[in-house]
């Protein structure tokens, strides 16, 4: 049984001044990135990455453009020291990349932090903590002034071996569990911490806010990080770090709401991967403030090619309905929503707009090295006939009539629903090939010739059927309507010339292929369609016209 009176509000909401931040609409520039990937997106996995892996996936990093990386914790794992010390001893860190090591405040912990980092060109020392009301009572059993204590006495050890050891060194607290802290305590050590650390202009600290768990609804994190915005000692000189987990699934909103609520700096994982729900997905903030014109400052260009890379190296899958990442996160079955689509991408085309407008595509594919034709257009049994039709124009260059556009969507979606699959582009090419395209009709045109009289074409033509040739004589009000007056005159068969339309079609070698589109109407009004192409105008339409006959009297459609 389910039982709610189990569990009681465990965090400290803030006073109404520290609100202000909820008047903005949108977030202005991107934060400092730090990915934590490799300690905290590593050491939640059922098998952590080996020394390689983790080399490929710092590659995939600094290519993505991280400027802060989390290296590890050297002190708690050999694979994690070998693996900083490989970083450092190989020359691997780029003059403008800073990585990033995690200890606890045990002097033992951060002496070996040290002698991992020994002649980096520069880290980050991350030291924390827990100071939360849970933490205090349940497992450490001390006081406030204990536990600030042990942040103190922490800060005094890194601060000293910073200026024994060779390299460059910059600080970070965290005040762990801080949602389940009271704000006024919290700030209490943090500035501790910052009178030890002493941050000046040439000595910037990094005071971290995680949400080590999700307690709260967003916007009380983000007042409580408002709250230490507004009330830190030596502001000017810090730069305050979020670091979200997801358990309420609210990751992203705590960052960005708490972004808005003057934080300077995120740290978090692609794709969301860490502990427990994980940490606060990179790639879903990163996205979100592209699709609101802010450059994020990250390559995310190639994200086929970012989840190959995560799932190879951590052995975890993408969801395929992961924010921007996911394989099907662009994809449109339902008809309407194809339909819609599609218009609004040739109004895109034939306004020549730069601004992505698209409805129910909030960022332009493309932009993330995905495709149109494989990954928005998706053909199944819920699709319709504007996106079927737009797939087909815009992988082979075939564009229907508005008519037969619905008839063929019809048969495709017929098609996947008996067979229960989803259709490819190719095999919606083989469809159409099959049921319209140049069909083989038991009746040809082997010769014709034309006379124009006034406003009237004449036609001798030639039909062959069964070995036998048949001449015959014709007239109409132009060439199309002059060969189908000859075959019915020549068959006997009742029918309407209903629709007829043809197009060029480009890329189709050194000459211009036309594509011809014809439908018959029976006098029940049941319509046929039959699609012709040639080089040469007439014959195109001649070819649709024959399809078209051959469906109709043969039950081809």
């Amino acid at each position: 049984m389910m039982d709610a009176t189990k569990y009681r509000v465990g965090y400290f909401p803030v006073s109404e001044e520290y609100n202000k931040w909820v008047n903005k609409d949108h977030i202005e520039k991107p934060p400092v990135w730090c990915s934590v990937d490799m300690r905290d997106g590593n050491q939640s996995l059922v098998i952590p990455m080996s020394l390689e892996e983790k080399l490929e996936y710092y590659k995939v990093l600094l290519d993505v453009g991280f400027k802060e990386i989390e290296v590890g914790f050297p002190a708690a794992s050999e694979t994690e020291y070998e693996f900083l010390r490989t970083l450092i001893d190989n020359n691997m860190i780029p003059e403008d990349v800073t990585v990033q090591v995690l200890t606890q405040c045990r002097e033992h912990i951060i002496r070996k932090t040290f002698d991992a980092c020994k002649g980096a060109p520069s880290a980050i020392i991350h030291f924390y903590n827990s100071v939360s009301v849970a933490q205090r009572e349940q497992v450490f059993k001390m006081s406030k002034e204990e536990i600030k204590k042990i942040a103190v006495d922490g800060a005094k050890l890194v601060k000293q071996l910073a200026a024994e050891y060779e390299g460059n060194f910059r600080f970070e607290y965290s005040p762990e569990s801080f949602t389940g802290t009271e704000p006024e305590y919290a700030l209490e050590v943090c500035n501790a911490v910052l009178d030890v650390l002493e941050p000046s202009e040439t000595n910037n600290v990094i005071i971290n806010l995680p949400v080590t768990v999700e307690m709260s609804l967003p916007h009380v994190y983000a007042s409580q990080v408002a709250y230490m915005h507004a009330n830190l000692k030596y502001r000017e000189f810090v730069t305050i770090s979020l670091h979200p987990h997801n358990d309420r699934g609210t990751g992203v909103a705590d960052t960005e709401l708490a972004l808005l609520a003057g934080a300077d700096r995120v740290e978090g994982t692609l794709f969301g991967n860490g502990e427990r729900t994980g940490n606060v997905d990179i790639i879903t903030l990163a996205m979100n403030m592209y699709s609101h014109g802010v450059d994020p400052k990250l390559d995310l260009s190639d994200m086929p090619h970012l989840v190959e890379k995560y799932e190879s190296c951590t052995r975890m899958q993408v969801y395929e309905r992961a924010p921007y990442a996911g394989a099907l996160v662009f994809a449109a079955f339902s008809g309407s929503h194809q339909d819609a689509i599609a218009k609004g991408m040739k109004h895109r085309a034939k306004k020549n707009l730069h601004e992505w407008t698209v409805p129910y595509i909030p960022i332009d594919p493309k932009d993330i090295g995905r495709t149109y034709d494989a990954d928005v257009i998706r053909v199944n049994s819920q699709s319709g006939k504007g996106g079927i039709g737009y797939l087909l124009e815009q992988t082979y260059g075939y564009n229907m009539p508005k008519k037969m556009r619905e008839h063929f969507s019809y048969l495709c979606k017929s098609i996947s629903d008996h067979e229960h699959k989803e259709l490819k582009v190719d095999e919606v090419l083989a469809i159409f090939t099959e049921q319209y395209l140049n069909v083989p009709c038991a009746i040809t045109v082997t010769d014709f010739d034309f006379m124009r009289e006034n406003d009237t074409v004449r036609i001798n033509i030639t039909f062959m059927q069964n070995g036998e040739e048949t001449e015959m004589e014709a007239e109409g009000n132009g060439s199309l309507n002059a060969i189908n007056n000859a075959l019915k005159a020549f068959t006997g068969e009742e029918y309407t010339l209903e629709v007829f339309t043809q197009h060029s079609m480009q890329g189709q070698g050194s000459q211009s292929v036309a594509a011809s589109y014809i439908g018959l109407e029976r006098e029940n009004g049941e319509m046929f369609w039959g699609v012709g192409t040639d080089t040469d105008v007439i014959k195109a339409s001649t070819n649709a016209l024959l399809s078209a006959f051959h469906n109709m009297t043969k039950g081809g459609n």
